[in-house]
């Protein structure tokens, strides 16, 4: 599995969400590579990570990104929230969990309203075999539906999207199916570490009362939502983005410091 670790300082390991890979953090790593070693992760299948071995599983995945990097907080957008989240309630290697747009659960159910029908991510893995591109591209244009900077969050995620080639059909069908199908929400109770969730208002996949909730069941959690942000608030909100992210990040140095 493919990771690059760049800057200088307290590590933080970064995932990404579907389709794409690590180098969509560019505009945090601008911000924050100076104060912090950042562990930029392209999970199997995707990026550099395309011919990966590892499993695109929760267990697997994580597993293998533990080997391979320091104890360290975790930062996770949208899809990469799932991993990061497993890794937080099962290993002591993970110091603090950073949520953007990301929840433990991506699908309406039984006291999980606010989350888009199950039917979407089912339809977007049936496109993908006929339409792979179109699939693809009306999945980027979700993404920042609703943003107040739509146009040009979209014009950066189709320049990311295959800046590391293009993303394993197999890997793509598995994301979809994770997001259908995972409910970490049990794991939120017992939650041993800080954690931040950082929403945007406008999102229309992971809605900020989702994020809400999720943070409201966790222990020493904080929930943060970025007003006219979408489902990429790093993107086109970058600057709150890395300010609320640095101000979680060195709460947490403080405490580990006490």
């Amino acid at each position: 599995m493919h990771i690059e670790t760049l800057g200088s300082g307290p590590s933080l390991v970064m995932l990404h969400g579907w389709a794409l890979h690590g180098g969509v953090f560019a505009p945090l790593v601008q911000r924050l590579s100076d104060r912090y070693t950042l562990h930029l992760v392209d999970l199997p299948g995707h990026g550099h990570s395309r011919d990966s071995e590892v499993a695109l599983t929760l267990d697997a995945t994580v597993e293998a990104i533990l080997a391979h990097t320091p104890p360290a907080a975790w930062l996770a957008w949208s899809l990469g929230g799932l991993f990061a989240l497993h890794a937080a309630a099962s290993s002591p290697k993970v110091r603090g969990l950073a949520m953007i747009a990301a929840t433990p659960r991506f699908v309406r159910g039984d006291g999980w309203p606010h989350a888009v029908l199950p039917r979407v991510f089912a339809q977007f893995g049936s496109d993908l075999s006929g339409d792979y591109g179109g699939t693809l591209d009306r999945f980027l244009a979700l993404d920042t539906m609703g943003s107040e900077h739509a146009r040009s969050e979209l014009r950066t995620l189709k320049q990311d999207l295959y800046a590391r080639g293009e993303p394993a059909p197999a890997a793509l069908q598995r994301g979809l199916r994770l997001l259908e199908q995972t409910d970490l929400r049990e794991t939120l109770p017992a939650l041993s570490v800080p954690s931040l969730w950082l929403g945007g208002r406008r999102d229309l996949l992971v809605p900020s009362k989702a994020m809400r909730a999720a943070a409201e069941a966790a222990p020493n959690a904080q929930f943060v939502e970025i007003a006219g942000g979408g489902h990429a608030p790093f993107l086109g909100h970058a600057d709150l983005v890395a300010a609320d992210v640095d101000r979680f990040l060195q709460a947490l140095s403080q405490d580990v410091a006490a």
